[in-house]
């Protein structure tokens, strides 16, 4: 893939056309629609954060919210490497999201990036319930949840209902990443990341 981008960008400088980055050298930033006004700015996908591959190496845990600016391709590839065996291969994370947008596009005939944005919009729980203790005392009390932490949690669920379905599993990785983003980028209740924000925001609501 690398290789492929790496020649289309040749052939582009060579052709004297400005360069289009595509993710991949197949999937275009350029006409994402983030549909939720609130995450705009926390969801990285303009064209000014367009990336060949989701491995930029940027130092995006330096500053408080700064990781609000790596693309989210990455933040989602960054999240698949997670549980002691997997840390740190991110080449291997990068080659299963890689596959896991084949899949999509192959399936919906739809933009992954596309797929990828809904579902994180669909899958951010927007109330939580947290714990408020006073003298021994402990009750919930239901709380709004921030932009940037309903990223993070809808990235963190996303990548954990693929991880548990391929968990002793014929399907692949990959596979199962491509559902999950189907599922919960369509709101269905088959997706574990769909189920959970559900999950927590009932549980809030009976807090309040």
């Amino acid at each position: 893939s690398l290789r492929r981008a790496a020649v289309a960008i040749t052939s582009s400088k060579m052709a004297g056309a400005p360069v289009e980055v595509k993710l991949f050298g197949k999937w275009s930033f350029e006409d994402i629609e983030v549909s939720d006004i609130a995450l705009e700015d926390y969801i990285a996908v303009k064209p000014k954060f367009a990336v060949y591959v989701p491995h930029t190496a940027g130092r995006y845990q330096k500053r408080r919210f700064r990781k609000a600016l790596c693309p989210i391709v990455e933040r989602l590839t960054n999240s698949i490497m997670m549980h002691g065996r997997n840390n740190g291969k991110k080449l291997m994370a990068v080659r299963i999201v890689e596959h896991a947008f084949d899949i999509i596009h192959l399936l919906t005939d739809q933009n992954p990036i596309q797929i990828v944005v809904d579902a994180i919009i669909n899958s951010g729980p927007r109330e939580d319930a947290t714990r408020i203790g006073s003298a021994g005392v402990v009750r919930r009390q239901a709380v709004d949840i921030s932009p940037l932490r309903r990223v993070n949690q809808a990235i963190w669920l996303l990548t954990t209902g693929a991880r548990e379905a391929a968990f002793r599993n014929v399907k692949t990785i990959s596979e199962c990443l491509a559902d999950e983003l189907m599922n919960a980028a369509k709101g269905s209740s088959n997706s574990y990341a769909i189920k959970k924000k559900d999950e927590i925001e009932r549980v809030a609501k009976a807090n309040r």
